[in-house]
């Protein structure tokens, strides 16, 4: 089997949904995105063999085939789009490294792009001329109606059935909040600047004494989840660039080079999605034999407090590994896009660390689906 390397990464700022890129569509926050890692490469578009996206809300057909063509690749280079919700940008980049991996693929340019803000609206098609279509917000997650419960409810009744305060939940939330704001300038280098837009819209000084004033939007005051404790709706797009190690010997990379040790899908109670992270990453760390100590850089998805509050637990993890500039609460969370986000952000983040070192990201989607990525400073 061959080595995978990522020796690149890049993403848009993250914008909540109706902010600065509420008018650009997803074929554009992609393929600025691709651009720039080319660029950045010094890689001719021709030497691209696959490009693959992840998208959860464009409503059909192949965005990353738009992406790739709106970013000036050649007609010749296929493209795929996944979508397994909030896992599909890191699918994507999991898929990229099997490619590559299996010998079919040498250079894979892998991500996800992300637009609440114009996404389409979604209706069913009447089955009768009498009846009306009927709008309806997501799709099912299960056969089951009864065991498709929403995301917040499904992360409340968890805060309340493990008695996670809503004390506790935004306390976390403000901790990445902080370290958003402190690593903002940092996180410069990573974004891609549209519209001059070169930072994530939504971190702020957030204080606990005023987010605990805030109303539960599901649950009650005590375990509740409120405003702060649920990351908001956002667009964005990130991609890594990934290159076999036939590859990697005719290139001069910039800075550290990532080689991506193993991927891992992993499927879990549909009843509480959320703790998919947590087995996910377990079963990550077992299969490669790590400790979780071992691993220093964590970038994981912070759709919910109480979820980064129970993944602590699971997993064992110090905190201080754990979204060191901040998480999905601090910038937002733009689902098909949210992956990647965590990988570009892991890239970044281990550009400080010695040669050797491990870092893990990971993610949890709907209906129960957990993803995992293990990388390691070369």
């Amino acid at each position: 089997m061959n080595k995978v390397y990522m020796i690149g990464a890049k993403r848009t700022a993250v914008i909540p949904r109706g902010g600065a890129f509420s008018a650009i569509e997803v074929k554009d926050l992609g393929a600025v995105v691709l651009n720039a890692l080319l660029a950045d490469a010094g890689m001719d578009t021709e030497k691209v063999d696959l490009v693959v996206m992840g998208n959860a809300l464009y409503g059909g057909g192949n965005p990353a085939r738009v992406i790739g063509l709106q970013a000036g690749l050649p007609d010749g280079i296929p493209a795929l789009t996944i979508d397994t919700q909030c896992c599909s940008g890191l699918d994507s980049i999991g898929l990229g490294y099997e490619k590559i991996k299996s010998g079919k693929s040498h250079v894979v340019l892998a991500g996800g792009a992300e637009s609440y803000s114009r996404s389409p609206l979604r209706m069913r098609r009447p089955r009768t001329r009498e009846e009306e279509p009927l709008p309806y917000d997501r799709p099912p997650f299960t056969p089951w109606a009864d065991r498709d419960p929403d995301m917040l409810e499904a992360s409340a009744k968890e805060a309340e059935i493990k008695g996670i305060s809503s004390e506790m939940q935004i306390a976390w939330a403000v901790e990445s909040h902080a370290k958003a704001m402190k690593a903002r300038d940092c996180l410069a280098s990573e974004i891609v600047p549209i519209n001059e837009v070169m930072q994530d819209a939504f971190s702020r000084h957030l204080s606990q004494k005023v987010s605990q004033r805030l109303q539960p939007i599901v649950g009650d005051k005590l375990t509740g989840l409120n405003a702060a404790t649920v990351s908001v709706e956002a667009d964005a797009a990130a991609a890594v660039l990934l290159v076999s190690q036939r590859m990697i010997q005719n290139i001069s990379p910039q800075g550290t080079v990532l080689e991506i040790v193993d991927y891992k899908m992993t499927g879990a109670s549909p009843m509480v999605p959320m703790n998919a992270m947590a087995l996910t990453v377990n079963e990550l760390l077992k299969a490669n034999q790590l400790d979780p100590d071992k691993v220093a850089v964590a970038e994981l998805m912070e759709a919910f407090a109480v979820q980064m509050i129970e993944f602590k637990k699971a997993v064992n993890m110090k905190g201080d590994r754990i979204n060191r500039g901040g998480g999905a609460l601090a910038r937002g969370h733009p689902i098909g896009a949210s992956g990647a986000v965590n990988m570009v952000r892991l890239w970044h983040e281990m550009q400080k660390e010695a040669a050797g070192t491990y870092g893990i990201a990971a993610i949890a989607a709907a209906g129960g689906l957990g993803a995992s990525m293990l990388v390691k400073s070369v």
